[in-house]
């Protein structure tokens, strides 16, 4: 897998993260650097922890799947796309502003009020989005084992984008509002189901 497509992937991946954070940021009338970085660094520790996690499982499964192993890596991200995509559709009711202090609409689906209060960045608030953020990368992992995707690089890469993503989305919430949350699932979505079928073409 060529580094471009790494990268490609490692934005689809983000953009769960990216539409967190910026929830986050709809908390705050100015981002301040410490908090942009604590919140990119839960995201991409997360996001580069759960492939790795989705790797190490799948490799004792590798040598059975490897005649299909690019049919299931374009299964895999097809349907995370869709899931993003189906997500980004969500009505506008259900999403709108952030909920309380707890986290963010995105994850719990439930919007506390219409008037955003500050968010924490605890880790006990921190720890459950970055991994409901992160659930989907662990299917990514296990597609990198079978395409015998070298692990360690291919983390780094999904690790790094999406903290500078996730920090980037704390500053776009906080000055534009929630209007991109969808848009960002959507180009996630988009992006990792053309990367499937790239992978499924050969």
């Amino acid at each position: 897998m060529r580094l471009i497509e790494l990268f490609l992937i490692a934005v689809g991946l983000s953009m769960d993260a990216f539409a967190v954070a910026v929830c986050l940021g709809l908390t705050m009338a100015v981002v301040h650097l410490k908090k942009a970085l604590i919140v990119g660094l839960y995201f991409g520790f997360f996001q580069a922890a759960m492939p790795l996690a989705g790797y190490l499982l799948a490799g004792n499964f590798a040598d059975i799947i490897d005649p299909y192993d690019n049919i299931v890596a374009f299964a895999l991200l097809a349907v995370i796309g869709g899931k993003l995509i189906l997500s980004s559709f969500k009505k506008e009711e259900e999403r709108n502003a952030c909920c309380t202090e707890s986290g963010c609409d995105l994850v719990c689906n439930v919007c506390g009020t219409k008037q955003p209060t500050p968010a924490s960045f605890g880790p006990l608030s921190m720890i459950p989005l970055a991994f409901a953020t992160s659930v989907d990368a662990l299917a990514v992992g296990a597609s990198f084992a079978f395409l015998e995707v070298s692990i360690l690089p291919a983390i780094g890469i999904i690790g790094v984008t999406t903290l500078f993503l996730s920090m980037a989305g704390m500053s776009v919430g906080s000055a534009f509002g929630a209007k991109l949350r969808s848009k960002a699932e959507f180009a996630g979505g988009l992006i990792l189901i053309f990367i499937g079928v790239r992978l499924l073409l050969g």
